[in-house]
């Protein structure tokens, strides 16, 4: 639950329902499972957000959920809770796109102006966004295969790691060493913003099989592994904040944001960069980079408050590029049945 006046943002409540070990069995997450949680849980987890937020239905303005991208069965179930309620209370729906709530999601906790450079790195998505506005993104580059995030989940499940990829590897990498392993830099040494991670996911494989795997062994990988990230990362960033320098003629603000934006090594050295190219480096507090509600709802009432929402038969979609016209014109990769991807 959250209230949006000209002079700050409020998060009244939230509440997180976790499926992480309904899904530990199987190595990831299971779409059937997913969407039978999302079905069961959602009721009981609004009631339970209303109660902390001291407030009932009549008092709502709105209802924002996410429309995509994303497992479509979990996007099903969310929109059409919230279609329902929109629908009982007579108050109005806001589909958002999941990545506009990542992209928004720093408004949460501090009064990022735009326009902002955005790195937005998550387990499905790796792209740099100019963000001008409500509603305004423009792609600069993104990943040509898999995010930064899925390198990480493919990487905790090759080496036999418990828990969410992202934290495990990081806390692996805490104890291993960052060359021991040589692992390559893809696309480091090509101009441009593009990135690619499947060919360093596929390093990891190989270096995990060559010999034993070891505690140290494992730590080092997962080490390496990080460090090569967080190179691409901070190089592409040097030249995504070189780029919109020149754009804008002056430096501005660089945002991470996205699950992999909770990786603390992976933030200071990208805060680092932005001070080195004279920018102000913001990050959201770690509760706000993964996927949570409260950005969504931001999204959503940044939105209402500019007099948008969205008719009862909008559908929800496995793929939604942040700027669809980018993703129209020039496609990172294909798009299939589902549309672009980004």
């Amino acid at each position: 639950m959250l209230r949006l006046s000209l002079e700050k943002t409020e998060v009244l409540s939230e509440r997180i329902a976790s499926q992480t070990e309904d899904h530990a069995l199987y190595g990831g997450v299971v779409p059937e499972i997913a969407a039978r949680a999302h079905v069961e849980r959602l009721d009981g987890l609004i009631r339970l957000a209303m109660k902390d937020a001291g407030i009932g239905f009549g008092d709502l303005s709105g209802v924002a959920a996410t429309a995509g991208p994303g497992l479509i069965g979990g996007v099903m179930a969310g929109l059409a809770t919230a279609k329902a309620i929109a629908l009982a209370r007579g108050i109005p729906l806001v589909a958002v796109n999941h990545l506009e709530g990542h992209a928004l999601s720093p408004r949460l906790a501090d009064d990022v102006s735009f326009p902002y450079l955005l790195l937005l790195v998550s387990g499905g998505h790796c792209q740099f966004v100019s963000v001008e506005g409500v509603g305004k993104y423009r792609r600069l580059g993104s990943t040509i295969d898999d995010a930064a995030g899925e390198a990480f989940d493919k990487t905790a499940k090759l080496l036999g790691l418990s828990g969410q990829g992202g934290p495990a590897v990081e806390r692996e990498a805490a104890k291993g060493d960052p060359d021991a392993v040589d692992l390559p830099r893809p696309l480091l040494d090509r101009p441009g913003l593009d990135m690619s991670f499947s060919g360093l996911k596929t390093a990891v494989r190989r270096a995990a099989e060559e010999m034993p795997l070891t505690d140290k062994r494992r730590a080092d990988i997962c080490a390496g592994f990080q460090a090569a990230v967080a190179d691409i990362l901070v190089v592409k960033s040097a030249r995504a904040m070189e780029l919109v320098t020149h754009i804008h003629n002056a430096p501005h603000t660089f945002v991470v944001a996205g699950g992999v934006a909770a990786n603390k090594t992976l933030r200071a050295r990208l805060e680092a960069e932005a001070r080195r190219a004279g920018f102000r480096f913001f990050a959201p507090p770690l509760r706000w980079c993964t996927d949570n509600a409260a950005m969504i709802a931001l999204a959503g009432a940044e939105r209402l408050r500019l007099g948008v929402n969205d008719a009862m038969d909008t559908p929800a979609r496995a793929r939604w590029p942040l700027d669809e016209a980018s993703a129209a014109s020039a496609p990172i990769y294909g798009a299939g049945k589902k549309g672009a991807k980004a």
